[in-house]
């Protein structure tokens, strides 16, 4: 039987936060593939600058200076906690051991959690709306024909969804992450701390009989510029994958301009993992033109 004082759970706060800083550092995460984090130091941002690429132009003459509209799209930023109590009577029984597991699986899960933020956005994407008023997976995004905003938009779409037609095929992802902002924006306030409540003398201790630990973090995720990305529940087919390819290639930003777009990285549910391989990776019959052209993801964060 263990005497309980204060240094023995402080030594055993050190081993639990080893344990938990050791998943924090090796879990693998691919949130950052699609996602570009942004600090945060306030309870929310707001991206008006989001709706112009800069573009360059001839000089001649004096510069011209763009009249760019504002857009008031913000990303409030969210509290998340996870929290586990552990029993006196472990500790002073020496079963602490048993619960080294749980902490491991707390920093997995605090490393993880960009993860279960950003792919999921991506699923509602044609639901929720982005700076320009849309749905950032939408068919009629404006267009307009003077760079600052001004004139009757065309519209324009980035996705080729049919949820009444095809209601039950997978959603994947075609997306241009080379630019120095990506389709989605992780807003990072805190990053995830470790905390106790670990004094003999705690409520915690007095009343339940354990000490409590808990990690918590602030933060959110949004969507950048809807010209990044195309949405298809079209089965995913080199002819389906090229359509969605030339779509984002000819996007123009206000203007007229071209952008520039390269879609390199095809994201999908785990059952399209095959289908996404077959067209950029596995060499069929001699020969696929498209390999190569991205890289394949499936992550079971959009399953």
């Amino acid at each position: 039987m263990s005497i309980l004082s204060t240094a023995l759970i402080q030594a055993l706060f050190v081993g639990f936060r080893r344990e938990f800083q050791q998943a924090l550092t090796d879990t693998p995460t691919h949130w950052q593939q699609i996602a570009s984090e942004v600090p945060s130091t306030t309870k929310s941002n707001t991206y008006g600058w989001l709706g112009q690429f800069p573009k360059f132009r001839e000089w001649i003459g004096a510069r011209v200076l763009k009249d760019i509209a504002a857009h008031g799209y913000s990303i409030v930023n969210k509290d998340w906690e996870t929290s586990v109590g552990v029993k006196r009577t472990d500790i002073e029984d020496d079963q602490v051991g048993v619960y080294s597991p749980l902490f491991q699986e707390m920093g997995r899960a605090a490393k993880s959690q960009p993860d279960e933020l950003v792919f999921p956005l991506l699923k509602v994407g044609h639901t929720t709306l982005c700076f320009d008023g849309q749905n950032y997976f939408d068919t009629d995004h404006p267009v307009y024909p003077n760079v600052d905003g001004t004139g009757v938009a065309a519209t324009v779409a980035n996705c080729d969804i049919d949820l009444v037609g095809r209601p039950n095929n997978p959603i994947w992802y075609l997306l241009d992450t080379t630019r120095a902002i990506k389709p989605v924006l992780f807003q990072n306030r805190k990053s995830p701390v470790l905390t106790s409540m670990t004094k003999l003398d705690d409520e915690g201790v007095f009343m339940n009989n354990e000490f409590r630990f808990g990690v918590d973090s602030r933060n959110n995720v949004g969507f950048s510029f809807w010209q990044l990305a195309y949405a298809s529940n079209q089965p995913l087919t080199a002819a389906n994958y090229a359509a969605a390819r030339a779509a984002m290639m000819a996007f123009k930003a206000d203007g007229n301009r071209p952008l520039g777009i390269t879609p390199n990285l095809l994201v999908v549910p785990p059952p399209l993992e095959g289908a996404a391989r077959k067209i950029l990776v596995k060499d069929e019959n001699g020969g696929n033109e498209w390999t190569g052209t991205a890289t394949p993801l499936a992550t079971p964060w959009l399953a």
